[in-house]
């Protein structure tokens, strides 16, 4: 199981190659993979800046990480998280779950990105063609999926 939170770009089909190889407890593989869109609030995206505490980012990532095996029979597991100055079309997530069967692996991908997308400890920065520059809250959908997930590890800490 993995946590990373870096600002370089990352291969999602070599993370996953290192993820389950030599692996034979594995039936199955889900992955994620989040790119910036181009557009935002109805305007031309130039940038998606996002900023973290380093140590407190991963400690946390990781707490939910451990919650997803605790839940779901994952035999492997990983995040990887950009940081910095992203451009559309940039990867800036990827969730990857193994497991031996398909359903914990797509439960646990599904979890994982709830989370990430209305709880991460990230702050997101959008800047614009038309020169404005805007803060970045989660989404009310967002935080409606996590809470099909309800349970005593995501409790607003």
């Amino acid at each position: 199981m993995a946590v990373r939170v870096q600002r370089e770009e990352f291969d999602a089909a070599a993370e996953v190659r290192t993820l389950v190889d030599g692996r034979t407890d594995v039936g199955g593989a889900v992955t994620f993979t989040g790119f910036v869109r181009g557009e935002a609030q109805g305007k031309q995206l130039l940038t998606l800046t996002l900023e973290h505490y380093p140590g407190m980012t991963e400690m946390e990532l990781q707490r939910i990480e451990d919650e997803a095996r605790a839940r779901f029979e994952l035999t492997a597991s990983l995040i990887v998280h950009r940081f910095g100055e992203l451009k559309p079309g940039d990867p800036i997530v990827l969730v990857a779950t193994a497991s031996a069967h398909r359903a914990a692996a797509f439960q646990a991908a599904e979890f994982l990105m709830d989370y990430l997308k209305s709880r991460a400890p990230f702050w997101k920065k959008e800047s614009f063609a038309d020169g404005s520059e805007s803060w970045v809250d989660a989404h009310a959908s967002d935080c409606d999926a996590l809470g099909r997930w309800d349970g005593p590890g995501l409790t607003q800490k």
